[in-house]
């Protein structure tokens, strides 16, 4: 199939329910995006996928396709008990599992499944009592909270018919596969359920889990068309590491800057800018792993509806978030991996709007550019910064 004729594949010429056509025509999705393209049909038949992909490119809509056609076409046994899971989507982060149950809701709106989430850092009991009223249809985890419930009996996943591993790159990352390989033993051997393993890349780690994981799967690969957006304009200002503080503060203040990401590479760094800017009178939230959930999303809310005018944030807890009107993003300090610079610049011109990309490079971090420029394929302009933003 040729790249164009993916890029064309409409919905409607895919097997799919009345029911998911009518929820995706309302959300104006006409035609795949690639890796929609090229998993849905294998995943639709039942295969096992193992997809490379980016954040971004849709593949959460193309695995809850396929999870809730494969629940519409295998319907419940009469006698159902409590807590035993249908499909599980697990995810290394908690903005991911409320981002992929939000797009749930939208995808599955004129569906009756029961679609439930499970996180560590929020309310137990809450998530508890909400579990136990009524059957689990979709259920969509981190992988620490959702082995507490299996292992107190509270979550029983026997009876799994689709396992979704949404980026295992990440969760290798953040040392969550030994948890992910004691829930996967808990499910059905993997000739007895579809499993579909998502990752933005195929390291040898990623496939050897595969390996043990899944059977037969189709291998399908997306590689990002452009690594970094045309609709950004990326900056990389040259400053010795005691100024990067003086021009963050001033940049705020530019004209236009009107909802600024800002990224580090540890939770301290983290900490120590968003109490700086808010000792200088800036609206400021912070979103970093040691965040209590509830905080985080209401963060989050502020700062979608502009009560915040910036976010401090960890590589973390910044991917998988959504927000379309993010004018400009600041890498305070430059990523440890390439990888993470594309996506923290991805939060930014967004949805057909144009972004701003600035990066402060000092003595300490200029070194990672060549790896970026290397994973971008063009060399990134490096100036010095215009002399008022050092003021």
């Amino acid at each position: 199939m040729s790249s164009q004729a993916e890029k064309k594949l409409p919905f409607n010429q895919l097997p799919l329910s009345p029911q998911i056509q009518r929820a995706l025509a309302d959300l104006k999705f006409e035609y795949c995006s690639p890796i929609q393209a090229r998993s849905l049909p294998y995943s639709l038949a039942g295969h096992d996928v193992l997809g490379k992909a980016q954040t971004g490119t849709g593949k959460t809509a193309a695995f809850l396709i396929a999870v809730f056609e494969d629940l519409l076409k295998n319907p419940p046994p009469e006698e159902r008990y409590a807590g035993e899971a249908r499909a599980l989507v697990i995810a290394p982060t908690r903005e991911l599992v409320v981002q992929i149950a939000k797009d749930a809701a939208e995808i599955g709106k004129y569906l009756d499944f029961e679609v439930h989430t499970v996180v560590g850092g929020m309310d137990f009991n809450k998530q508890l009592k909400k579990l136990q009223s009524s059957h689990i249809d979709l259920l969509v985890a981190t992988p620490g909270r959702m082995l507490d419930f299996c292992e107190r009996g509270v979550i029983f996943l026997d009876q799994l018919e689709v396992l979704v591993i949404d980026e295992a790159d990440r969760m290798l990352d953040m040392g969550f596969i030994p948890q992910v390989k004691r829930i996967v033993r808990m499910a059905p051997k993997k000739t007895h359920r579809q499993t579909l393993l998502f990752s933005a890349t195929f390291s040898e780690d990623v496939l050897r889990l595969s390996e043990q994981w899944m059977f037969e799967p189709a291998s399908v690969e997306i590689e990002p068309e452009r690594v970094a957006t045309e609709s950004v304009k990326q900056t990389i200002y040259m400053v010795a590491g005691d100024e990067k503080f003086r021009l963050l503060g001033n940049l705020l203040e530019e004209p236009g800057v009107e909802s600024l990401m800002v990224f580090a590479n540890r939770r301290d760094q983290c900490r120590d800018l968003h109490e700086q800017l808010r000792r200088k009178g800036f609206k400021v939230g912070l979103l970093s792993g040691e965040i209590p959930q509830g905080k985080r999303l209401r963060t989050l809310d502020d700062f979608k509806n502009g009560k915040l005018q910036a976010l401090v944030a960890t590589d973390v807890a910044g991917r998988g978030i959504h927000i379309d009107d993010v004018t400009h993003v600041v890498n305070f300090t430059l990523p440890e991996e390439p990888e993470d610079y594309v996506h923290r610049i991805g939060r930014t011109g967004r949805a057909g709007n144009s972004g701003i990309s600035i990066s402060f490079a000092c003595e300490d971090d200029a070194f990672r550019l060549p790896a970026i420029e290397e994973l971008l394929g063009s060399k990134l302009k490096c100036e010095i910064p215009p002399e008022h933003l050092l003021r």
